[in-house]
Parts: C-alpha cells; structure tokens; sequence
C-alpha cells in the first residue's frame, strides 16, 4: 500500500514572484507533473486557457487585490 500526503497550499505571500514578469504573485498553478508555476493577477488571466489542460489545481488569491484597508478613524 503506497501512502499520500497531502498538503493545504500555503498562502503566497510578497516573496512569491510571476514566473512571467517577476511581480507579486496571486496564483499558484500546480501542474499535473507536480511542477508549479506562479502568476500575477494579469498573466494568470492571460494564460488562463492554455493552463487548463497541464493544471491539476489553481490557488488563486486575487481577491487580495480587491481588499481595502480598515481604517483607524
């Protein structure tokens, strides 16, 4: 019986760069292979499409983008 451990993503975070651009990453592509790929916001939308086919889950935080601070008032 072979085991399988599975782990919860990690949050990405101000270290995490776009594989394409270099910026602040909001999207992890795990790829079927095991590899991953990181993505800002604008290319994660760009190559959306061509992703669906290699990808076995998306992390996707760009919903961070939208967040407002709370004000201090």
């Amino acid at each position: 019986m072979t085991e399988q451990m599975i782990l919860e993503p990690t949050p990405l975070n101000a270290i995490d760069r776009c594989d394409r651009c270099g910026a602040q990453a909001y999207v992890r592509a795990t790829l079927l292979n095991g590899g991953e790929l990181l993505f800002c916001g604008h290319h994660a939308k760009e190559y959306s499409e061509g992703l669906k086919s290699v990808v076995a889950t998306i992390q996707d935080e760009t919903s961070k983008l939208v967040e407002t601070p709370t004000s201090s008032l």
